[in-house]
């Protein structure tokens, strides 16, 4: 069933021009309460018929919003959003997922293939996308190039190159974007953000981030300390029955054709292939590498080195590390920013020189040192900043990741992870990907999106897609 216009939806009165009840004195001319009463009864039936005028008048209490992946994060996401707006879309290429959300919101219009979403463009505002990392770009695109409001899970895409695309159609686009990284609306990160961009601990030339979570091939000591969740050392050849309701090629959509195997579905099996997920360097990167990404202005590196096992053509790492040489930028100094997942972890935390927090950011200043996770942070040597004046808070508080992106569509104000933003980031992150891939130093020319000193990483910034699939 077609969703209508729901009877909520209303015109703000703050965005109309007032009426005048004047009695004829101040020389403006008056009007009856027949003729008010007719006035307001046109605004009102306008609303109910053409909503479309009224969007774009800005005036919108109520977005109507197609939902893009409707279970797991994408359920999440569905429910941060439904208690205030309009669901009129829903789409997962897994009917199970499909109908336990349209169970709920049923006057939204049920869709397997994405695609067919945008087959309707006058039903809906803005767009939630929760689908799997390698169909994101494709998704947010056709979303992008329809003047769509967005709002895309983490990671914003697949590749680098899906990044810069993404980055480019949202500027042009002009509309309230959005990237799912629930944290960045915290007030902890806000906290150290202030610290570092106040100078607490001086100019930052060092920087570490480390993770013990990890998705990907495990090694004999992964497998010990963190539990072997998935077994599986090369990519199997026989076929498993696709799980009712599941249209597997949809999932597939531009990544190879492969059999379906439990191997690889569902989440977070799949984070593990290079062919749909990037491991956890993009998963969990984009939530802890965001923090010094935010706190230290930084967008393109300069150089970036990895190291690990020995990549496997299939399966991500599960431990490695990766080091981001960025340039001055402003007022602050060339700083080295250094990535750890698994049991992979910095000296200075091996050494016990830190509290040993399993996951944290390492900021190291001329002054001090700055230690972090997603919910606390103190200053090192705590006696050194025992008397120590924090600044005031500079930067507001978020009403959540779902909320500021549903604020920023129906007014002026930004989101903190828009598209320009959290492209950057997740060029960032692939490159430590591409990095530990390639096995070597690469130097990078953001401009171009090439490694001048190894062309072989080409394969690895943008890949070819399955026939039939085309992002540009």
């Amino acid at each position: 069933m077609k969703n209508v216009p729901d009877a909520s939806r209303s015109v703000r009165p703050s965005r109309l021009k007032s009426a005048n009840f004047s009695n004829g004195q101040d020389n403006q001319p008056s009007i009856t309460r027949r003729g008010f009463l007719a006035t307001t009864t046109a605004v009102a039936a306008s609303t109910f018929a053409a909503p479309a005028i009224l969007r774009a008048r800005g005036v919108i209490d109520k977005l109507n919003i197609a939902v893009i992946g409707s279970g797991g994060r994408g359920a999440g996401n569905l429910e941060a959003v439904a208690g205030t707006e309009n669901i009129v879309t829903l789409c997962d290429v897994n009917e199970n997922n499909l109908n336990r959300a349209a169970a709920a919101h049923p006057r939204a219009r049920k869709v397997v293939d994405f695609r067919k979403v945008f087959d309707n463009p006058h039903e809906f505002d803005a767009v939630i996308v929760s689908t799997c990392e390698h169909t994101h770009a494709f998704a947010t695109l056709a979303a992008l190039q329809l003047g769509k409001h967005v709002y895309c899970e983490k990671p914003l895409t697949h590749s680098i190159w899906e990044a810069r695309v993404i980055r480019e159609a949202a500027a042009k686009a002009n509309v309230a974007t959005q990237m799912g990284i629930q944290i960045h609306s915290g007030s902890n990160y806000r906290r150290v953000v202030e610290l570092i961009q106040s100078g607490a601990i001086g100019p930052v030339r060092e920087a570490h981030v480390w993770t013990s979570r990890s998705w990907g091939l495990q090694s004999a000591e992964d497998a010990q300390r963190f539990g072997d969740i998935v077994s599986v050392t090369e990519r199997p050849k026989e076929e498993d029955p696709i799980p009712q309701g599941l249209d597997w090629d949809l999932w597939l959509g531009p990544a190879p054709a492969r059999k379906f195997n439990n191997v690889y579905f569902p989440g977070p099996k799949w984070y593990r292939w290079w062919e749909w997920g990037s491991g956890t360097m993009s998963d969990l990167g984009s939530h802890f590498n965001d923090l010094p990404f935010w706190a230290l202005k930084l967008q393109a590196p300069l150089t970036i080195e990895a190291s690990g096992p020995p990549p496997h053509p299939d399966l991500a790492p599960a431990s490695m590390h990766a080091s981001y040489e960025y340039g001055a930028r402003g007022d602050m100094p060339p700083v080295r920013l250094t990535w750890y997942q698994g049991t992979h972890k910095p000296k200075i935390w091996t050494e016990k020189g830190i509290p040993q927090w399993e996951n944290g950011h390492l900021f190291i200043g001329d002054k001090g040192m700055l230690l972090s996770d997603y919910g606390q942070h103190i200053l090192l040597p705590e006696t050194q900043f025992n008397d120590f004046k924090r600044p005031d808070p500079f930067i507001p508080e978020s009403p959540g990741q779902q909320a500021e992106w549903v604020r920023a569509c129906k007014t002026d104000l930004k989101t903190t992870c828009n598209f320009e933003y959290s492209g950057w980031l997740t060029e960032a992150n692939h490159l430590g990907n591409v990095a530990y891939r390639v096995g070597k130093k690469l130097e990078w020319d953001a401009q171009k999106l090439k490694c001048p000193n190894a062309p072989e990483a080409d394969q690895y910034i943008r890949r070819e897609y399955r026939p039939g699939w085309k992002l540009i």
